[in-house]
């Protein structure tokens, strides 16, 4: 064979070598390196989930392969909704965004009477910080200062969006219950309901037992300002543990499975996600990071100072929460769903 020909024959078969050879797979580190990493808050400022999220991102970018900056921005909006599906539906799917979900994601694509863009099943959930739970909290001045006070005298309450927990849980009290509160909602979070209360505009508000013990609900609690009227949860958190629970007050089986129904989801207290096709490897960086944080004593330190506490839920967990939630009976569905319409 001439020299030209052997020439071509070992350009063509480098040339096929080339092209026939691996790409080149870069490493998690690799792309985290010098990254921007947004965590999304489904919430206004000042709230628990702020709170949580503000004291994460720093450790969180501790922990990640890589240690990208980490920015966390407030996307607030129909109860956590907007936030929600922003991140299953346009957000970027390489593991540069994830989010601080609100707990009522979980189920309310399964009983809003509207379509809803977002299918919790859809996205990957990294994991929860904590379990919460919630009180009803009144100011000094109101009649009603004790859970037998709230089903003798009427009760102004301010809550955020219509679908929040913070008028769901008054409005399941009322309906199956009989309270008579009236719910306020539209403040913006719960900073102006606070303000509210303070101005007399309301009279009290359901809370997350964090967001109680944490900024100027702490301080007013321990004025004296505050009363602790009921823990809504599935079962009593130590640090209110001489409150009453509102589930000792529910003797119907059918309005017990409606509670239940919507206390289960403060098992995954304060739940992160990522959104759908995230690499596996990016993903799985994401959750040993998250957990990782979870444990960080610096982090558990932190929170503290804010009277906060961390119980870490891996993402499975909440995977395991909402085939719980999706197996629901129709029945008590429709109870559900009926909370949801505005009379």
């Amino acid at each position: 064979m001439k020299l030209k020909q052997l020439a071509t024959a070992a350009t063509i078969a480098l040339s096929a070598a080339f092209l026939c050879a691996p790409a080149y797979a870069q490493t998690v580190e690799e792309f985290y390196k010098g990254n921007t990493v947004t965590l999304m808050v489904s919430a206004a400022p000042g709230g628990g989930a702020d709170l949580y999220a503000r004291a994460f991102a720093p450790f969180m970018s501790k922990h990640l392969p890589g240690n990208p900056n980490v920015v966390v921005t407030n996307v607030p909006g129909a109860g956590g909704l907007t936030a929600a599906a922003q991140l299953q539906n346009s957000e970027p799917r390489d593991g540069t965004v994830i989010a601080a979900l609100q707990r009522n994601n979980l189920y309310l694509p399964l009983v809003s009477a509207e379509k809803l863009a977002f299918d919790p099943r859809a996205i990957s959930w990294v994991g929860s910080l904590n379990k919460e739970s919630y009180v009803l909290i009144t100011w000094e001045n109101t009649p009603v200062k004790t859970l037998d006070d709230l089903f003798a005298h009427p009760l102004t309450i301010g809550s955020t969006s219509f679908n929040n927990e913070n008028r769901t849980f008054p409005a399941m009290i009322n309906e199956y219950l009989g309270s008579k509160m009236e719910i306020i909602p539209g403040y913006k979070g719960n900073d102006e309901i606070a303000l509210a209360m303070e101005r007399g505009e309301v009279q009290g508000r359901a809370v997350t037992t964090t967001s109680l013990l944490g900024g100027n609900d702490a301080n007013w609690l321990a004025e004296g300002k505050l009363n602790v009227v009921a823990q809504l949860a599935m079962r009593p958190n130590p640090a209110v543990k001489d409150v009453p629970m509102i589930l000792d007050r529910v003797t119907d089986p059918k309005a017990r499975s409606v509670f239940e129904f919507m206390f289960l989801p403060l098992d995954a207290g304060r739940p992160f996600a990522a959104p759908p096709e995230v690499p596996e490897d990016r993903l799985a960086a994401l959750r040993a990071a998250f957990e990782a944080t979870a444990q960080d004593p610096g982090f558990i330190a932190e929170v503290a100072k804010q009277n906060a506490t961390v119980e870490m839920i891996p993402g499975l967990e909440i995977h395991k929460i909402l085939d719980d939630l999706y197996a629901t009976q129709p029945e008590v569905l429709d109870m559900v769903k009926g909370l949801l319409v505005s009379r």
